[in-house]
């Protein structure tokens, strides 16, 4: 991939890293909430989130939620991110709690469909710690995945506040890595735990990395598609992909509309 002249923004990560401890806290007391609850999946994603919440209000007031729906080495990861913090941690299957919703079916849902079930039982009970310790749910959806729609609507995409969504995967990465992030979960292959061996680039059908470069372009610089394939030396049909992933969950950035009554 020959990036050319224009390449991924330039970012200074220490101030990011000041701007987003800074957002975390001013809403915390905007909101006179008293902490907040962050789902700790074993990922980069969530493990950044946690260290940002810390830094902003320290580990008195942030609660780690691990919520496994079968035990992996992800598990032991978001174990390794709490007791590294060392914020408050709670460890909760959604095993029964998603298979008696789908015995109530009446039908078996397929593989995705289960992983949505999943997503929003995790949703369920972050909200339900929120409300009981007046908190406030800090998401961990990044921009990759947000202008993509690679999240589940009102699952995983549910939050009061999402201070990662204006970073790429590829800057929370760098992120990471400033934070002190553990080195073994900055580099594992990212996978939202949603079944045996399901990988996010897998299901998403690019590398983050080219994604990220392409959704710069075209996004944030509105660059023509052909002149972004040209830049990065890719095929045309690999940004039109990219461009459809965008086209397609449109529904799921936005809050339900309906038409307007006279």
């Amino acid at each position: 991939m020959n990036l050319g002249v224009i390449e991924m923004r330039k970012l200074d990560h220490m101030e990011v890293v000041s701007k987003l401890v800074s957002f975390i806290r001013e809403k915390i007391k905007e909101t006179g909430a008293k902490g907040v609850v962050v789902g700790i999946s074993g990922g980069v994603d969530s493990a950044t989130t946690a260290c940002l919440a810390v830094k902003a209000l320290g580990r008195e007031r942030v609660l780690g939620l691990i919520m496994p729906y079968y035990w992996n080495r992800d598990v032991e990861d978001a174990r390794l991110v709490c007791s590294s913090l060392g914020i408050e941690c709670r460890e909760i299957s959604i095993k029964p709690i998603v298979d008696t919703m789908v015995s109530q079916l009446g039908f078996q849902p397929d593989k995705r469909s289960l992983g949505n079930i999943m997503s929003r039982a995790r949703m369920v009970l972050l909200y339900a710690y929120a409300n009981a310790k007046n908190y406030l749910v800090l998401g961990t959806s990044n921009r990759s995945e947000f202008l993509t729609g690679y999240f589940t609507k009102w699952g995983d995409g549910a939050s009061d506040y999402a201070p990662l969504i204006n970073l790429y995967k590829t800057e929370v990465w760098e992120v990471a890595k400033l934070l002190g992030v553990p080195q073994r979960i900055i580099e594992k292959k990212p996978t939202a735990g949603l079944w045996e061996g399901q990988a996010d680039e897998d299901e998403l059908g690019i590398s983050y990395r080219l994604l990220d470069e392409i959704l710069w372009r075209l996004v944030d610089l509105k660059m023509p598609k052909e002149e972004i394939a040209g830049e990065l030396g890719i095929p045309v049909e690999r940004v039109e992909y990219v461009e459809n992933l965008v086209r397609r969950s449109e529904h799921k950035r936005r809050l339900p509309q309906g038409p307007e009554i006279p």
